[in-house]
C-alpha cells in the first residue's frame, strides 16, 4: 500500500461522511426556519429553545469537523472556535429567555458570522476541498445573515422570528446544496484516485 492509498482511504471516508453531516444540518435549518415562519407569534421561550437546539447541534457538528477535517491548523482552530461559540450561544438561549431579545439576535448573528467566515476561509485556502465553490457561496450567505442580525435592531419577538426564520431557510437550502456539491466532488476525486 502506498502513502497515497493510505491517506486516500480515510480522507475519502471523511468526505463521504461530511456531506451527510452537512445535509442533516441543512435539513434541520430549513425545518427550524419553516417552523418559526409558520408560528411567528411564538413566545420568546419557544423561539429561544428552538434557536438553542439548532445552535447546539450545529456547534457539535462543527467541533466534529474541526477534529476530523483534513484542513490546515488555522481552519481547524476557526471551526473549533465557531463550534464552541455556537454551543455557548445555544446554552444561553436555554438559560434566560427574557433577559434581552436584542442580545439574543446579536449573539445568533455573531455565531452565523463566524461560521460564514470559517466556510469562506476553508473554500479560499483549501484548493482540494470537496464542494469548494458551493461552500464559499454558503459562507458568504451565512456571513451576510450574521451581519443582518448584528446590525439590524430587533425590537420584537415577531421581528426576530421572521428575520431568523427566513435566514434559516436560506442557509438550510445553501447547506443542502453544499452537501450535494461535497458528495459530487468526493465521488469525482475518489474516481480519480482509483484510476491512479
Amino acid at each position: 500500500m502506498t502513502t497515497t492509498e493510505a491517506v486516500g482511504g480515510p480522507v475519502r471516508a471523511l468526505a463521504r461522511a461530511a456531506w451527510q453531516t452537512i445535509l442533516v444540518t441543512g435539513i434541520l435549518s430549513v425545518i427550524l426556519g419553516v417552523l418559526i415562519l409558520v408560528w411567528p407569534r411564538a413566545t420568546l421561550a419557544v423561539a429561544g429553545v428552538l434557536f438553542g437546539i439548532y445552535l447546539v447541534v450545529s456547534g457539535v457538528l462543527q467541533l466534529l469537523a474541526a477534529f476530523g477535517a483534513p484542513a490546515s491548523t488555522g481552519l481547524r482552530v476557526l471551526a473549533f472556535i465557531s463550534g464552541v461559540l455556537s454551543i455557548v450561544l445555544g446554552v444561553f438561549c436555554f438559560r434566560d429567555e427574557i433577559a434581552s431579545l436584542l442580545l439574543l439576535g446579536i449573539f445568533i448573528g455573531i455565531g452565523w458570522l463566524f461560521r460564514g467566515i470559517g466556510a469562506v476561509m476553508a473554500a479560499v485556502s483549501e484548493p482540494n476541498l470537496p464542494g469548494r465553490g458551493v461552500q464559499g457561496f454558503f459562507g458568504v450567505v451565512t456571513a451576510i445573515a450574521g451581519v443582518v442580525l448584528v446590525v439590524w435592531p430587533v425590537s420584537s419577538v415577531a421581528t426576530l422570528a421572521w428575520v431568523a426564520g427566513i435566514w434559516l431557510v436560506v442557509i438550510g437550502i445553501m447547506e443542502i446544496a453544499t452537501a450535494f456539491g461535497v458528495k459530487r466532488d468526493s465521488e469525482r476525486s475518489g474516481a480519480l484516485h482509483d484510476a491512479m
